[in-house]
């Protein structure tokens, strides 16, 4: 690769390469530093730093008033973030939530989201905040000489690089984020377990990994709901920065009844009840009879399940509903941040506590610094202006009768500048007022702190009592309990689904509008049931209800319904959309089940189509996945099954009366897409409909076709279609005069 070259003193020329690469590198970096990971300093990504400066500055302490977000968000990024308003709102709303921070930061007004429905949060006009009493363990020491300050995002003003932050909080309400290449999932833990660690760190360097964890047993969520990762797994995590943690819900026997009392960090009560009632419905719960949300104020989490008689099992069910619902759920674990040499990496347990106890002995011995050197300063203006006092008429007089009293002051009296300058700052009358028993007593406190602070700063075993003495604070201030109790529970099963469902024959009956219901058995006259006023039978399928049904709507996309769901064909049934996500103004078109190796042929009137397995079609997404694409100006056909992939042939029959016959073994197997050509339909006639396919079918030797023209029809057995052999993609033969303008086609069996 050349290196960059000077084409003239305005232009620069370097090779695409280069650029592109050193253009991605750069922004990977900047994600990874300065929008994805946390420093292990404050624990703070830049946004949440910026925030939480930025309200302190707009004096947003915890003492202070409520301010509406919006003005606080408002001047946050008009001083200090790049990004848009709502991502910074997120973020302030984030360490607003109780449910989502261990240890919230921002103290917040109005509706901050649900436990439930974390995004349900209000927007930034109606919600009122400022900053949690917490937020003093970030703040409290800035402005002592403690961070580092560089220039904010558009250079206007300084900001502080990092937060002295009293404790580790890059582990006390932990943070998740991705950057580019990597990811960070860095657990909450409790404040008294962390600190506890720390000072035993301090006290003894040398301390293991397992001596560590004898202090912070595991982590801590802002939930009730038990940690049942085994204990040796937690250490592992701990020692690699990896791995997985599984959380499971608390609940108890009460009156025969289920309560669970307490749910897995960010799982949501009414999706848990939905997710149980959907089995319900899906007959695979019949030992639960019913369910009951008795979620209040003073009971935040209380999902009531009631079994069928007192002979059911709860604790199988229990673990079924452990499997199959959010009841219980697995966290990633990856402990990747910023150290202290400003570089990402995923650290083990004990090397983020050295590192963040080396940031916090380096910040405190600034801070002491920074005082013993304020000390210091107005010690030597005492000194001067205790001469000043003690010649007060000699100052006076030189001060009246002199041009330049400063000279004339320093050599009287031998003042340094700064002493002289001090003393002509200060007014005359304050001058003849002051006492010298006040400036005695003030030298007399300054210099016992300044001997204080000199011992601390000259003794590294003083330091770290100092610092141990401000965990221990920290811990009494903002301590509490462990929330997440640690229990190792064995592992459960779910129920066999075949224990739960029957396989019975059932009919699956669509109508034109798109409303749905299941016949049993195979018997049923679709076109005899009754239908909506403006409605009328489209189309049915056969197959067992232990089955899914796939739907096929007009934009080429695939659903899933299970066939045992839907309603009974007593009944009108339902409308599909209530239980699909399709997209607008889209329809159904046809329906289909069968054993998952089933094949079939997908097409489109464009003339284009390939062969699919059922299988293919399946999907658990509500929305449904994209199975066909559709040529401009085409739409998509009813799907053929196939009988006998080997010998069938593909039969395409054009509007213009144009039929093409082409082994099947012509088609290539796809999950999906838009296929090969079956028949050459030009694409301006297809766009301008006067052109496209009317029908494809499949056909066996053993099997014949008939084509419907009007109230005619024309019978074609495998003999009579060697006239319209040829290849794939070609333009075929025109069918007899008189069935030119094909209704439809049939396959039936050969007379």
């Amino acid at each position: 690769m050349t290196e960059t070259t000077m084409i003239s003193d305005a232009i620069e020329q370097m090779p695409l390469r280069g650029y592109t690469e050193k253009a991605y590198l750069d922004y990977s970096m900047y994600v990874i530093l300065d929008r994805a990971l946390p420093n292990i300093g404050d624990g703070l990504k830049p946004v949440q730093r910026r925030i939480i400066y930025a309200m302190s500055e707009l004096g947003l302490k915890s003492t202070a008033k409520y301010k509406k977000s919006a003005r606080t968000v408002g001047d946050v990024i008009g001083k200090f973030h790049p990004h848009g308003d709502s991502a910074a709102y997120e973020s302030m709303v984030l360490m607003a939530q109780p449910f989502s921070y261990r240890y919230p930061l921002v103290d917040g007004q109005g509706n901050w989201g649900a436990p439930d429905d974390p995004k349900s949060f209000a927007a930034m006009r109606y919600t009122e905040s400022k900053l949690a009493r917490f937020a003093d363990i970030l703040l409290s020491e800035l402005g002592q000489g403690t961070a580092n300050w560089k220039p904010n995002f558009d250079g206007t003003m300084d900001e502080p690089e990092i937060l002295p932050a009293r404790a580790p909080h890059v582990l006390l309400n932990g943070t998740t984020g991705i950057a580019v290449g990597m990811a960070t999932d860095i657990p909450p833990h409790n404040l008294r377990e962390v600190i506890s660690a720390c000072i035993h760190l301090l006290e003894e360097p040398k301390a293991t990994l397992s001596d560590l964890c004898q202090h912070i047993q595991g982590p801590d969520y802002p939930t009730e709901a038990e940690i049942i990762t085994p204990r040796e797994d937690i250490l592992k995590i701990y020692e690699t920065g990896r791995g997985s943690l599984k959380m499971r819900a608390v609940w108890h026997k009460e009156n025969g009844d289920i309560v669970v009392t307490a749910l897995p960090h960010q799982a949501s009560g009414s999706k848990v009840l939905e997710q149980i009632a959907a089995q319900m419905n899906a007959k695979k719960l019949p030992m639960v009879a019913d369910l009951r949300d008795e979620s209040d104020h003073e009971n935040p989490t209380r999902l009531v399940i009631i079994p069928r008689s007192n002979r059911v099992d709860m604790e199988s069910l229990m673990g079924h509903l452990f499997v199959s619902t959010d009841l219980e759920k697995s966290y990633r674990v990856n402990m990747n941040m910023i150290g202290i040499d400003g570089r990402p990496e995923v650290k083990p347990l004990n090397k983020i506590l050295s590192e963040w106890l080396s940031f916090r002995l380096d910040t405190v011995h600034r801070r002491l610094s920074y005082r013993l050197d304020k000390v210091e300063k107005r010690l030597h203006l005492l000194e001067g202006l205790l001469i000043a006092f003690l010649n007060i008429d000699e100052v006076i007089h030189i001060i009246r009768t002199e041009d330049e009293p400063k000279p004339a002051l320093i050599e009287r009296f031998g003042l340094s500048d700064i002493q002289a300058d001090y003393v002509l700052d200060t007014k005359l009358r304050q001058l003849a007022r002051l006492e010298e028993v006040k400036i005695r007593t003030e030298q007399d406190v300054l210099a016992k702190e300044k001997d204080e602070l000199e011992k601390i700063l000259g003794s590294k075993q003083r330091l770290k009592t100092l610092v141990r003495k401000e965990l221990l604070a920290v811990a009494e201030e903002f301590g509490d309990e462990r929330k997440s109790p640690l229990i190792v529970r064995g592992e459960v099963k779910a129920f066999s689904e075949t224990d739960l469902l029957t396989s019975e024959s059932v009919t699956v009956v669509l109508s034109e509008k798109g409303w749905i219901r299941s016949a049993k058995g195979h018997d049923i006259d679709p076109l005899s049931l009754s239908y909506k006023s403006g409605d009328q039978f489209l189309c049915a399928a056969k197959g067992r209800s232990n089955q899914n049904v796939i739907l096929l709507d007009s934009t080429g996309r695939t659903y899933s319904i299970a066939a045992h769901s839907l309603p009974s064909a007593r009944g009108q049934g339902d409308p599909v959309t209530g239980r699909l996500n399709a997209p607008s103004g889209a329809t159904f078109n046809a329906v289909i089940m069968g054993e998952d190796s089933q094949h079939l042929l997908m097409a489109t009137d464009a003339g284009y189509g390939f062969v699919a397995k059922l299988d293919d079609l399946q999907t658990k997404n509500r929305a449904g996945k994209a199975a066909i694409s559709i040529p401009k100006g085409g739409r998509v056909l009813s799907p053929t099954p196939i009988s006998d992939i080997e010998q069938s042939l593909v039969l395409a029959v054009s509007y213009e009366g144009r039929m093409l016959a082409f082994p099947l073994l012509d088609l290539p197997q796809l999950a999906r897409g838009k296929g090969n050509k079956l028949i050459n339909i030009p694409s301006s006639r297809l766009q301008s409909r006067e052109e496209f396919v009317v029908a494809v079918a499949v056909i066996t030797p053993r099997q014949q076709l008939l084509v419907y023209s009007g109230k005619r029809h024309l019978n074609l057995k495998l003999s009579d279609l060697e006239h319209y052999r040829g290849e794939r993609g070609r333009r075929g033969n025109k069918l007899p005069r008189g069935f030119q303008k094909v209704g439809r086609v049939e396959i039936a069996l050969a007379e």
